[in-house]
């Protein structure tokens, strides 16, 4: 391995590890690299601590194979971005050789939300049903529809797929219950 190539520690995967961005290119010359956030609200990438990363799916193969710890210095948002810095990362070359890995969060590491707030793996796989208990479906992804979020819940009737989908706004929802695994709303099948 070339000298200019960052040492990075083997590691394993956490059970509860969560898919959060991907390293964009290098940012300056001292080792900084930009990230490319999978959340328009990245708290838990400048939270810090240790990120775990995987090498691309796509493009170019990486210079490290299965996953490896990355010690974070600093996280910040900049921009439209966030820029971060690691121990393991000394200068330029190295933040160049970490391009397009993925970076994972252990999920417990994840700053706490506030009240009536959720982080969206959260929401993932959980059952929506009604106010008279009518079972709607589950939640298979969220969409950022400009001023709210989407649910977007997929359900089997008569053996067929249907996908639904209710505005993540307090109008039409009564109670999320993650412990539970249950999001009750005000919403009819026929709508």
């Amino acid at each position: 391995m070339p000298a200019d190539l960052p040492v990075l520690q083997s590691a394993t995967l956490p059970s509860d590890a969560v898919e959060v961005g991907r390293i964009g290119e290098a940012w300056g010359i001292k080792g900084w690299f930009k990230i490319v956030p999978y959340s328009a609200n990245p708290e838990a990438l400048l939270s810090g601590g240790s990120w775990y990363l995987l090498p691309s799916e796509k493009g170019a193969k990486s210079f490290f194979s299965g996953t490896v710890l990355l010690t974070v210095k600093q996280a910040r948002e900049h921009s439209d971005s966030v820029v971060a810095t690691a121990e393991e990362i000394l200068d330029r070359n190295g933040a160049e050789a970490l391009r397009g890995a993925r970076i994972f969060i252990a999920r417990a590491s994840f700053p706490k939300a506030a009240e009536d707030e959720y982080y969206w793996v959260d929401l993932l796989g959980l059952n929506v049903v009604n106010r008279e208990g009518v079972e709607l479906g589950q939640v298979k992804d969220l969409l950022a529809t400009g001023p709210q979020t989407t649910l977007v819940l997929s359900q089997e009737v008569d053996g067929k797929p249907v996908e639904r989908m209710i505005p993540f706004v307090s109008a039409f929802v009564d109670k999320v219950d993650v412990a539970g695994r249950q999001i009750t709303v005000d919403w009819q099948l026929d709508y």
